[in-house]
């Protein structure tokens, strides 16, 4: 079974002071909020060419499906918010929320599984 790679695209609100944006991360990142278990890596990256230049997103990379189910339930039975990890909670209300168009369970993603074997 391979990883699980979740990308996260994050649509700012008009306005948004970008320099702020970018300064939550480094702070979310600095108070350890993004170390979950199963959480192998994550990227913050932001759009250099094509359809999404200038947009944000984030790559987090999961040791396998196992520990991503583990954490947000199974793709037919997702988790719901309140059973999220504390420090998830805090990262999306207090940090990521105030500077998304939308609520961040309502922000595009695809979590993708490594092909392994090839």
């Amino acid at each position: 079974m391979g990883r699980i790679i979740s990308i996260h695209e994050y649509d700012l609100k008009l306005g948004v002071n970008v320099e702020q944006f970018e300064q939550v991360l480094h702070d979310a990142e600095a108070r350890g909020l993004l170390e979950l278990p199963g959480l192998v890596a994550h990227h913050f990256v932001k759009g250099a060419k094509g359809v999404r230049c200038g947009a944000y997103a984030a790559l987090w990379i999961y040791e396998s499906r196992e520990a991503w189910e583990h954490l947000w339930g199974t793709p037919e039975h997702p988790r719901p918010p309140q059973e999220y990890p504390d420090t998830w909670k805090v990262w999306e209300e207090e940090l990521l929320a105030p500077f998304l168009r939308d609520h961040p369970d309502r922000i595009r993603f695809t979590a993708y599984e490594e092909l392994t074997g090839l």
